[in-house]
């Protein structure tokens, strides 16, 4: 598909943690959204392909989103509305118009938060498993975002409604350190430095087997898999750069324990490179075994560094969270 014009031109996958809302993202950057309504501009260069399947591919989209922008009128071809079984063909001029996200209320809740620091820009949050970050719609209690609007009285406003002061996620069994904005300023300097990789961002991961080096870089892009649009693979089409640092922390055997760090951050990113090398994190039912033989609630990974320069003061900051108890409880086990 060659591109014919192209008026602010986005992402479609800023918005995948609502398709893949119970277990949405590692440490992905979130793109900063606005409240109008985008235009995209192609020129077709196939024949005889649905333009729902067309669409879902160039863009990385699942099939459903397309199909609902076609139902409401929001794809035309030539001018003209048409059907999700619409029969490209070659030189069709394909306009896609992307409305806002859906303006929501989101109701404040008196959720307990582990935040560890707080000032007038900005607060560091000790994330449990099981939280889920942010609400999406059909889920909009329960959620990180509930529980800092009852406890701060400052959010950035920049991602809305649903996600103030989210400037990254992280999965919902995926426990740890995280950033929140309280001022859109603070906002947009942490989210640079997030485009940028100049957070430093380290993780702990009990993963299965014994890893063969000490260390080791895994640079594999990240993209959907068409077997299943709510996972991620490691693949060169519609993919994006993914690059993952690993040590040794600790071998046990059938077991090593991993500190990671990140220069990307993308969806699912670790525990689709730990997957890729044969060594899937432990207890991760999406990625890794099916089976339960330490009965966890979700995988072993843990965002432990948190390091950031501050918006306001430019001074380095770094924060550290102990594993969990339910994770030392596995390292004890296998220790033994």
């Amino acid at each position: 598909m060659k591109e014919f014009e192209e008026k602010d031109l986005i992402n479609l996958e800023e918005n995948e943690d609502i398709e893949d809302f119970d277990d949405s993202d590692d440490f992905e950057e979130m793109e900063i959204s606005d409240s109008e309504n985008k235009e995209v501009f192609f020129v077709s260069d196939v024949e005889n392909q649905r333009i729902d399947v067309f669409i879902s591919e160039k863009l990385n989209e699942s099939r459903n989103s397309v199909q609902k922008l076609i139902s409401d009128g929001n794809i035309t071809v030539n001018d003209k509305e048409v059907k999700a079984n619409y029969k490209v063909k070659i030189n069709d001029a394909i306009k896609i118009v992307i409305p806002p996200p859906e303006l929501l209320d989101v109701e404040a809740e008196n959720i307990p938060l582990d935040i560890i620091y707080e000032d007038k820009d900005l607060v560091v949050i000790n994330k449990a498993q099981g939280m889920v970050v942010h609400p999406a719609p059909g889920h909009y209690s329960g959620t990180m975002v509930n529980g800092l609007m009852y406890h701060l009285k400052d959010l950035s406003t920049i991602n809305g409604v649903l996600r103030p002061g989210i400037v990254h996620r992280l999965d919902k069994n995926t426990s740890g350190l995280m950033l929140v904005a309280k001022n859109d300023r603070a906002h947009n300097f942490l989210a640079k430095c997030l485009k940028e990789h100049s957070i430093n961002r380290i993780y702990y991961a009990l993963i299965q087997g014994n890893i063969k080096k000490d260390e080791g870089e895994i640079n594999a892009p990240l993209g959907r898999s068409e077997k299943d649009r709510k996972k991620r693979t490691v693949t060169h089409k519609n993919s994006k750069e993914a690059i993952t640092n690993y040590w040794v922390v600790e071998r046990y055997g059938n077991y090593t324990l991993v500190k990671l760090q990140l220069k990307t951050g993308r969806t699912h990113q670790i525990r689709v490179h730990m997957k890729h090398i044969g060594h899937p994190v432990v207890g991760d039912d999406v990625y890794g075994s099916k089976s339960n033989k330490f009965g966890l609630d979700g995988q072993l990974l843990h965002s432990k560094i948190l390091g950031f320069i501050h918006p306001t003061t430019k001074e380095y900051m770094e924060f550290e969270s102990e594993l969990p108890d339910y994770f030392i409880k596995v390292l004890n086990k296998i220790k033994t």
